[in-house]
């Protein structure tokens, strides 16, 4: 793996993760006024929009797929935007933003499982042990102790469960593909793929449950879900997998709950705690462990602490 690959694939990543880490805010707030399948339906639109300009200004160095490509990327975007994503939404929508963060964090995981029987990726104890240490990072941060695993709250969890394990299958795809196709093209025929299914659930969806009161903070937080949420962060995130193994592409995942409460403490004036502090080394602590061995880790903090001297 190349050094320069390394740096922009978690880079990247880490992005896409912060950028999501306010997104479970947003769609509390915008999901009290537009359903589920509806909302990501728009936010799929909004996403080929933005990647179809990209697409058309650089169609002269992009390689198009062939059709297999693009009838299996359809398939990858049905699982990705459509059951996962959309199970994300319904999740959020009937149990709460802390279940969703708490839930979901277990992504990483599963990616590291789907790397290892679909990619061949090596699955070590010192790659087992970064998910563990940023897994307990989350935990930390997000306080289990707060979610609501109620029977009230059921249907939420299992979608949120459903959109995790679905997520890590997803992002594996994705990396597989990645080896020969771009990355923008990708993500533009992938967001397609998720219409096949969020459509018609839309549809049956507003039978039942109509759109509410739109106003000018719900056309916002719309735009954010769409175009920076949807087309800016999921194309880093897929590109994050085609430059890195998915076991330590994975691991930027974690940065959404740390980001969603410096998030908090930013605009809704909370106190940092030490669980924040904690959380966040911990975090950071397995992701630097993914990628270097306890050896250089331990050599970096003393150079740390000499220059500091």
């Amino acid at each position: 793996m190349k050094q320069t690959n390394l740096v922009r694939g978690i880079v990247y990543g880490l992005l896409a993760a912060a950028i999501w880490g306010g997104m479970y805010v947003v769609s509390d707030v915008v999901l009290k006024t537009v359903p589920p399948f509806t909302l990501l339906t728009i936010r799929l639109l909004l996403g080929i929009l933005v990647l179809g300009m990209m697409v058309y200004l650089q169609r002269a160095r992009l390689e198009k797929p062939s059709r297999s490509q693009i009838l299996q990327l359809i398939g990858i975007g049905l699982l990705g935007f459509g059951i996962s994503v959309g199970a994300q939404f319904v999740g959020t929508d009937q149990s709460s933003a802390i279940n969703g963060s708490l839930v979901t964090s277990a992504s990483p995981a599963f990616i590291l499982v789907f790397a290892a029987l679909l990619l061949r990726e090596k699955l070590t104890l010192q790659r087992i042990a970064a998910v563990v240490l940023a897994t307990v990072g989350v935990l930390v941060i997000i306080d289990p102790g707060k979610a609501d695993f109620s029977s009230a709250t059921f249907r939420g969890n299992l979608a949120l469960a459903i959109a995790a394990i679905t997520w890590g299958l997803y992002s594996i795809l994705i990396r597989r593909v990645s080896n020969k196709i771009d990355t923008l093209v990708v993500t533009f025929i992938a967001f397609i793929g998720g219409l096949l299914l969020t459509i018609p659930a839309a549809v049956i969806e507003l039978q039942t449950r109509p759109v509410g009161s739109v106003d000018m903070g719900t056309i916002l937080g719309i735009l954010y879900l769409g175009v920076i949420s949807t087309a800016g962060a999921m194309w880093l995130w897929n590109r994050a997998f085609a430059l890195i193994d998915a076991s330590v592409a994975s691991l930027t995942f974690f940065a959404q709950p740390f980001v969603g409460t410096v998030l908090s403490v930013i605009l809704l004036k909370q106190q940092i705690l030490p669980p924040l502090i904690i959380g966040g080394l911990l975090i950071i602590l397995g992701v630097l462990l993914s990628i270097y061995s306890p050896r250089k880790i331990f050599s970096m903090r003393k150079t740390i602490n000499l220059s500091s001297e």
